[in-house]
């Protein structure tokens, strides 16, 4: 089985045999959680299996933690000794969350507005993060994009308008909050390195892709870069404008078509940067379809089960892989 086949980043030192073992991993339900400091949140999750002195905890942040699987995400790490930083859009809405799972024992969870479409907003947070802790050790983008879907489903096109919006969001958000955090996961003082995770969906796979030579092209990590990316989301929109979507080869259902191309955009960036960072750990995962309000609960998954899965890849140790896409707790293809 060789990498290309799993598009996995040349840099990742590949082990085909990598699947996360969530047994490892807190899963405390929110409405009973463990007590801080207890044998039960001291857990393996933790490299070398003990919870660190406070100078030495790591760092996590977590974009949209105010609710739901992003809720559940900021607690198991918290619970797993970490340190969190929970953002949110709405300040409010951000820091009743945080106030919760400080409720709940978990007395290292601080919050900080965040719009991952302002660049302005995301330098306010690194500027946070430099002050308050001088690093950041775990960087998770993005949480279930799985309930997007389901909304889009209820729709029968989407406008122009929309589309630049979810690839704006979803894209150019991720980049905007990546290239502002990025030198403080450079300065992580984890023994592993700093890592990023990107929560992506099997939505974004190069199989929704008609034409070849944009599949070629969104698969050659070797030649790709954060430029040409930027260039392909514009393209896309011109496309979407002009109803050029099935010449050009991009998936063609105008309900999920800005979603699964602006996934696919993460998925590539992904790879990317692991490629132009190996010293750090950047990879993607698909945590699989969880039940949110937005789907009236109808997933395969609670929060807490996707959080699991997100939580596994961010601290799992896992032989040094990177650049890969996780579909829940193995690496698969993009494909």
């Amino acid at each position: 089985m060789n990498q290309n086949h799993l598009s996995v980043c040349k840099c990742t030192r590949f082990r085909p045999d990598v699947r996360l073992q969530l047994d490892y991993y807190t899963t405390t339900p929110r409405s009973a959680p463990a007590p801080a400091g207890s044998a039960e949140t001291e857990h393996h999750i933790m490299e070398g299996g003990a919870v660190p002195k406070p100078s030495e905890k790591r760092v996590a942040l977590v974009t949209g933690g105010n609710r739901g699987m992003g809720f559940e995400i900021c607690r198991q790490l918290a619970s797993s000794g970490l340190t969190v930083v929970l953002t949110a859009r709405s300040e409010t809405r951000g820091a009743e969350a945080a106030r919760e799972l400080r409720g709940l024992g978990l007395p290292d969870v601080v919050s900080h507005q965040l719009d991952v479409t302002e660049p302005t907003s995301a330098a306010r947070l690194a500027d946070f993060v430099r002050t308050k802790f001088g690093k950041l050790d775990v960087l998770m983008v993005g949480k279930d994009q799985n309930e997007i879907a389901e909304w889009l489903k209820q729709r029968t096109t989407q406008s122009a308008e929309q589309a630049e919006e979810c690839v704006r969001i979803n894209y150019h958000g991720t980049k905007t909050v990546t290239e502002a955090l990025l030198p403080l996961v450079q300065s992580s003082s984890s023994s592993s390195g700093g890592r990023i995770v990107n929560v992506t969906s099997s939505f974004g796979l190069l199989r929704f892709f008609s034409g070849e030579e944009l599949r070629q092209e969104l698969s050659s990590v070797d030649t790709l870069t954060t430029q040409r990316l930027d260039e392909l989301s514009a393209l896309f929109l011109e496309d979407y404008r002009s109803g050029r979507l099935e010449p050009r080869g991009w998936p063609t259902d105008r309900v999920y078509a800005a979603y699964q191309a602006s996934k696919a955009l993460v998925s590539a960036y992904t790879r990317v940067l692991a490629r132009d960072n190996p010293a750090l750990r950047v990879n993607c995962v698909h945590p699989g379809y969880v039940q949110t309000e937005m789907n009236r609960n109808t997933g395969d998954l609670t929060a807490a089960e996707g959080a699991r899965v997100s939580v596994a890849v961010a601290l799992a140790d896992q032989g040094g892989v990177t650049g890969a896409y996780f579909d829940r707790t193995q690496i698969a293809s993009f494909v």
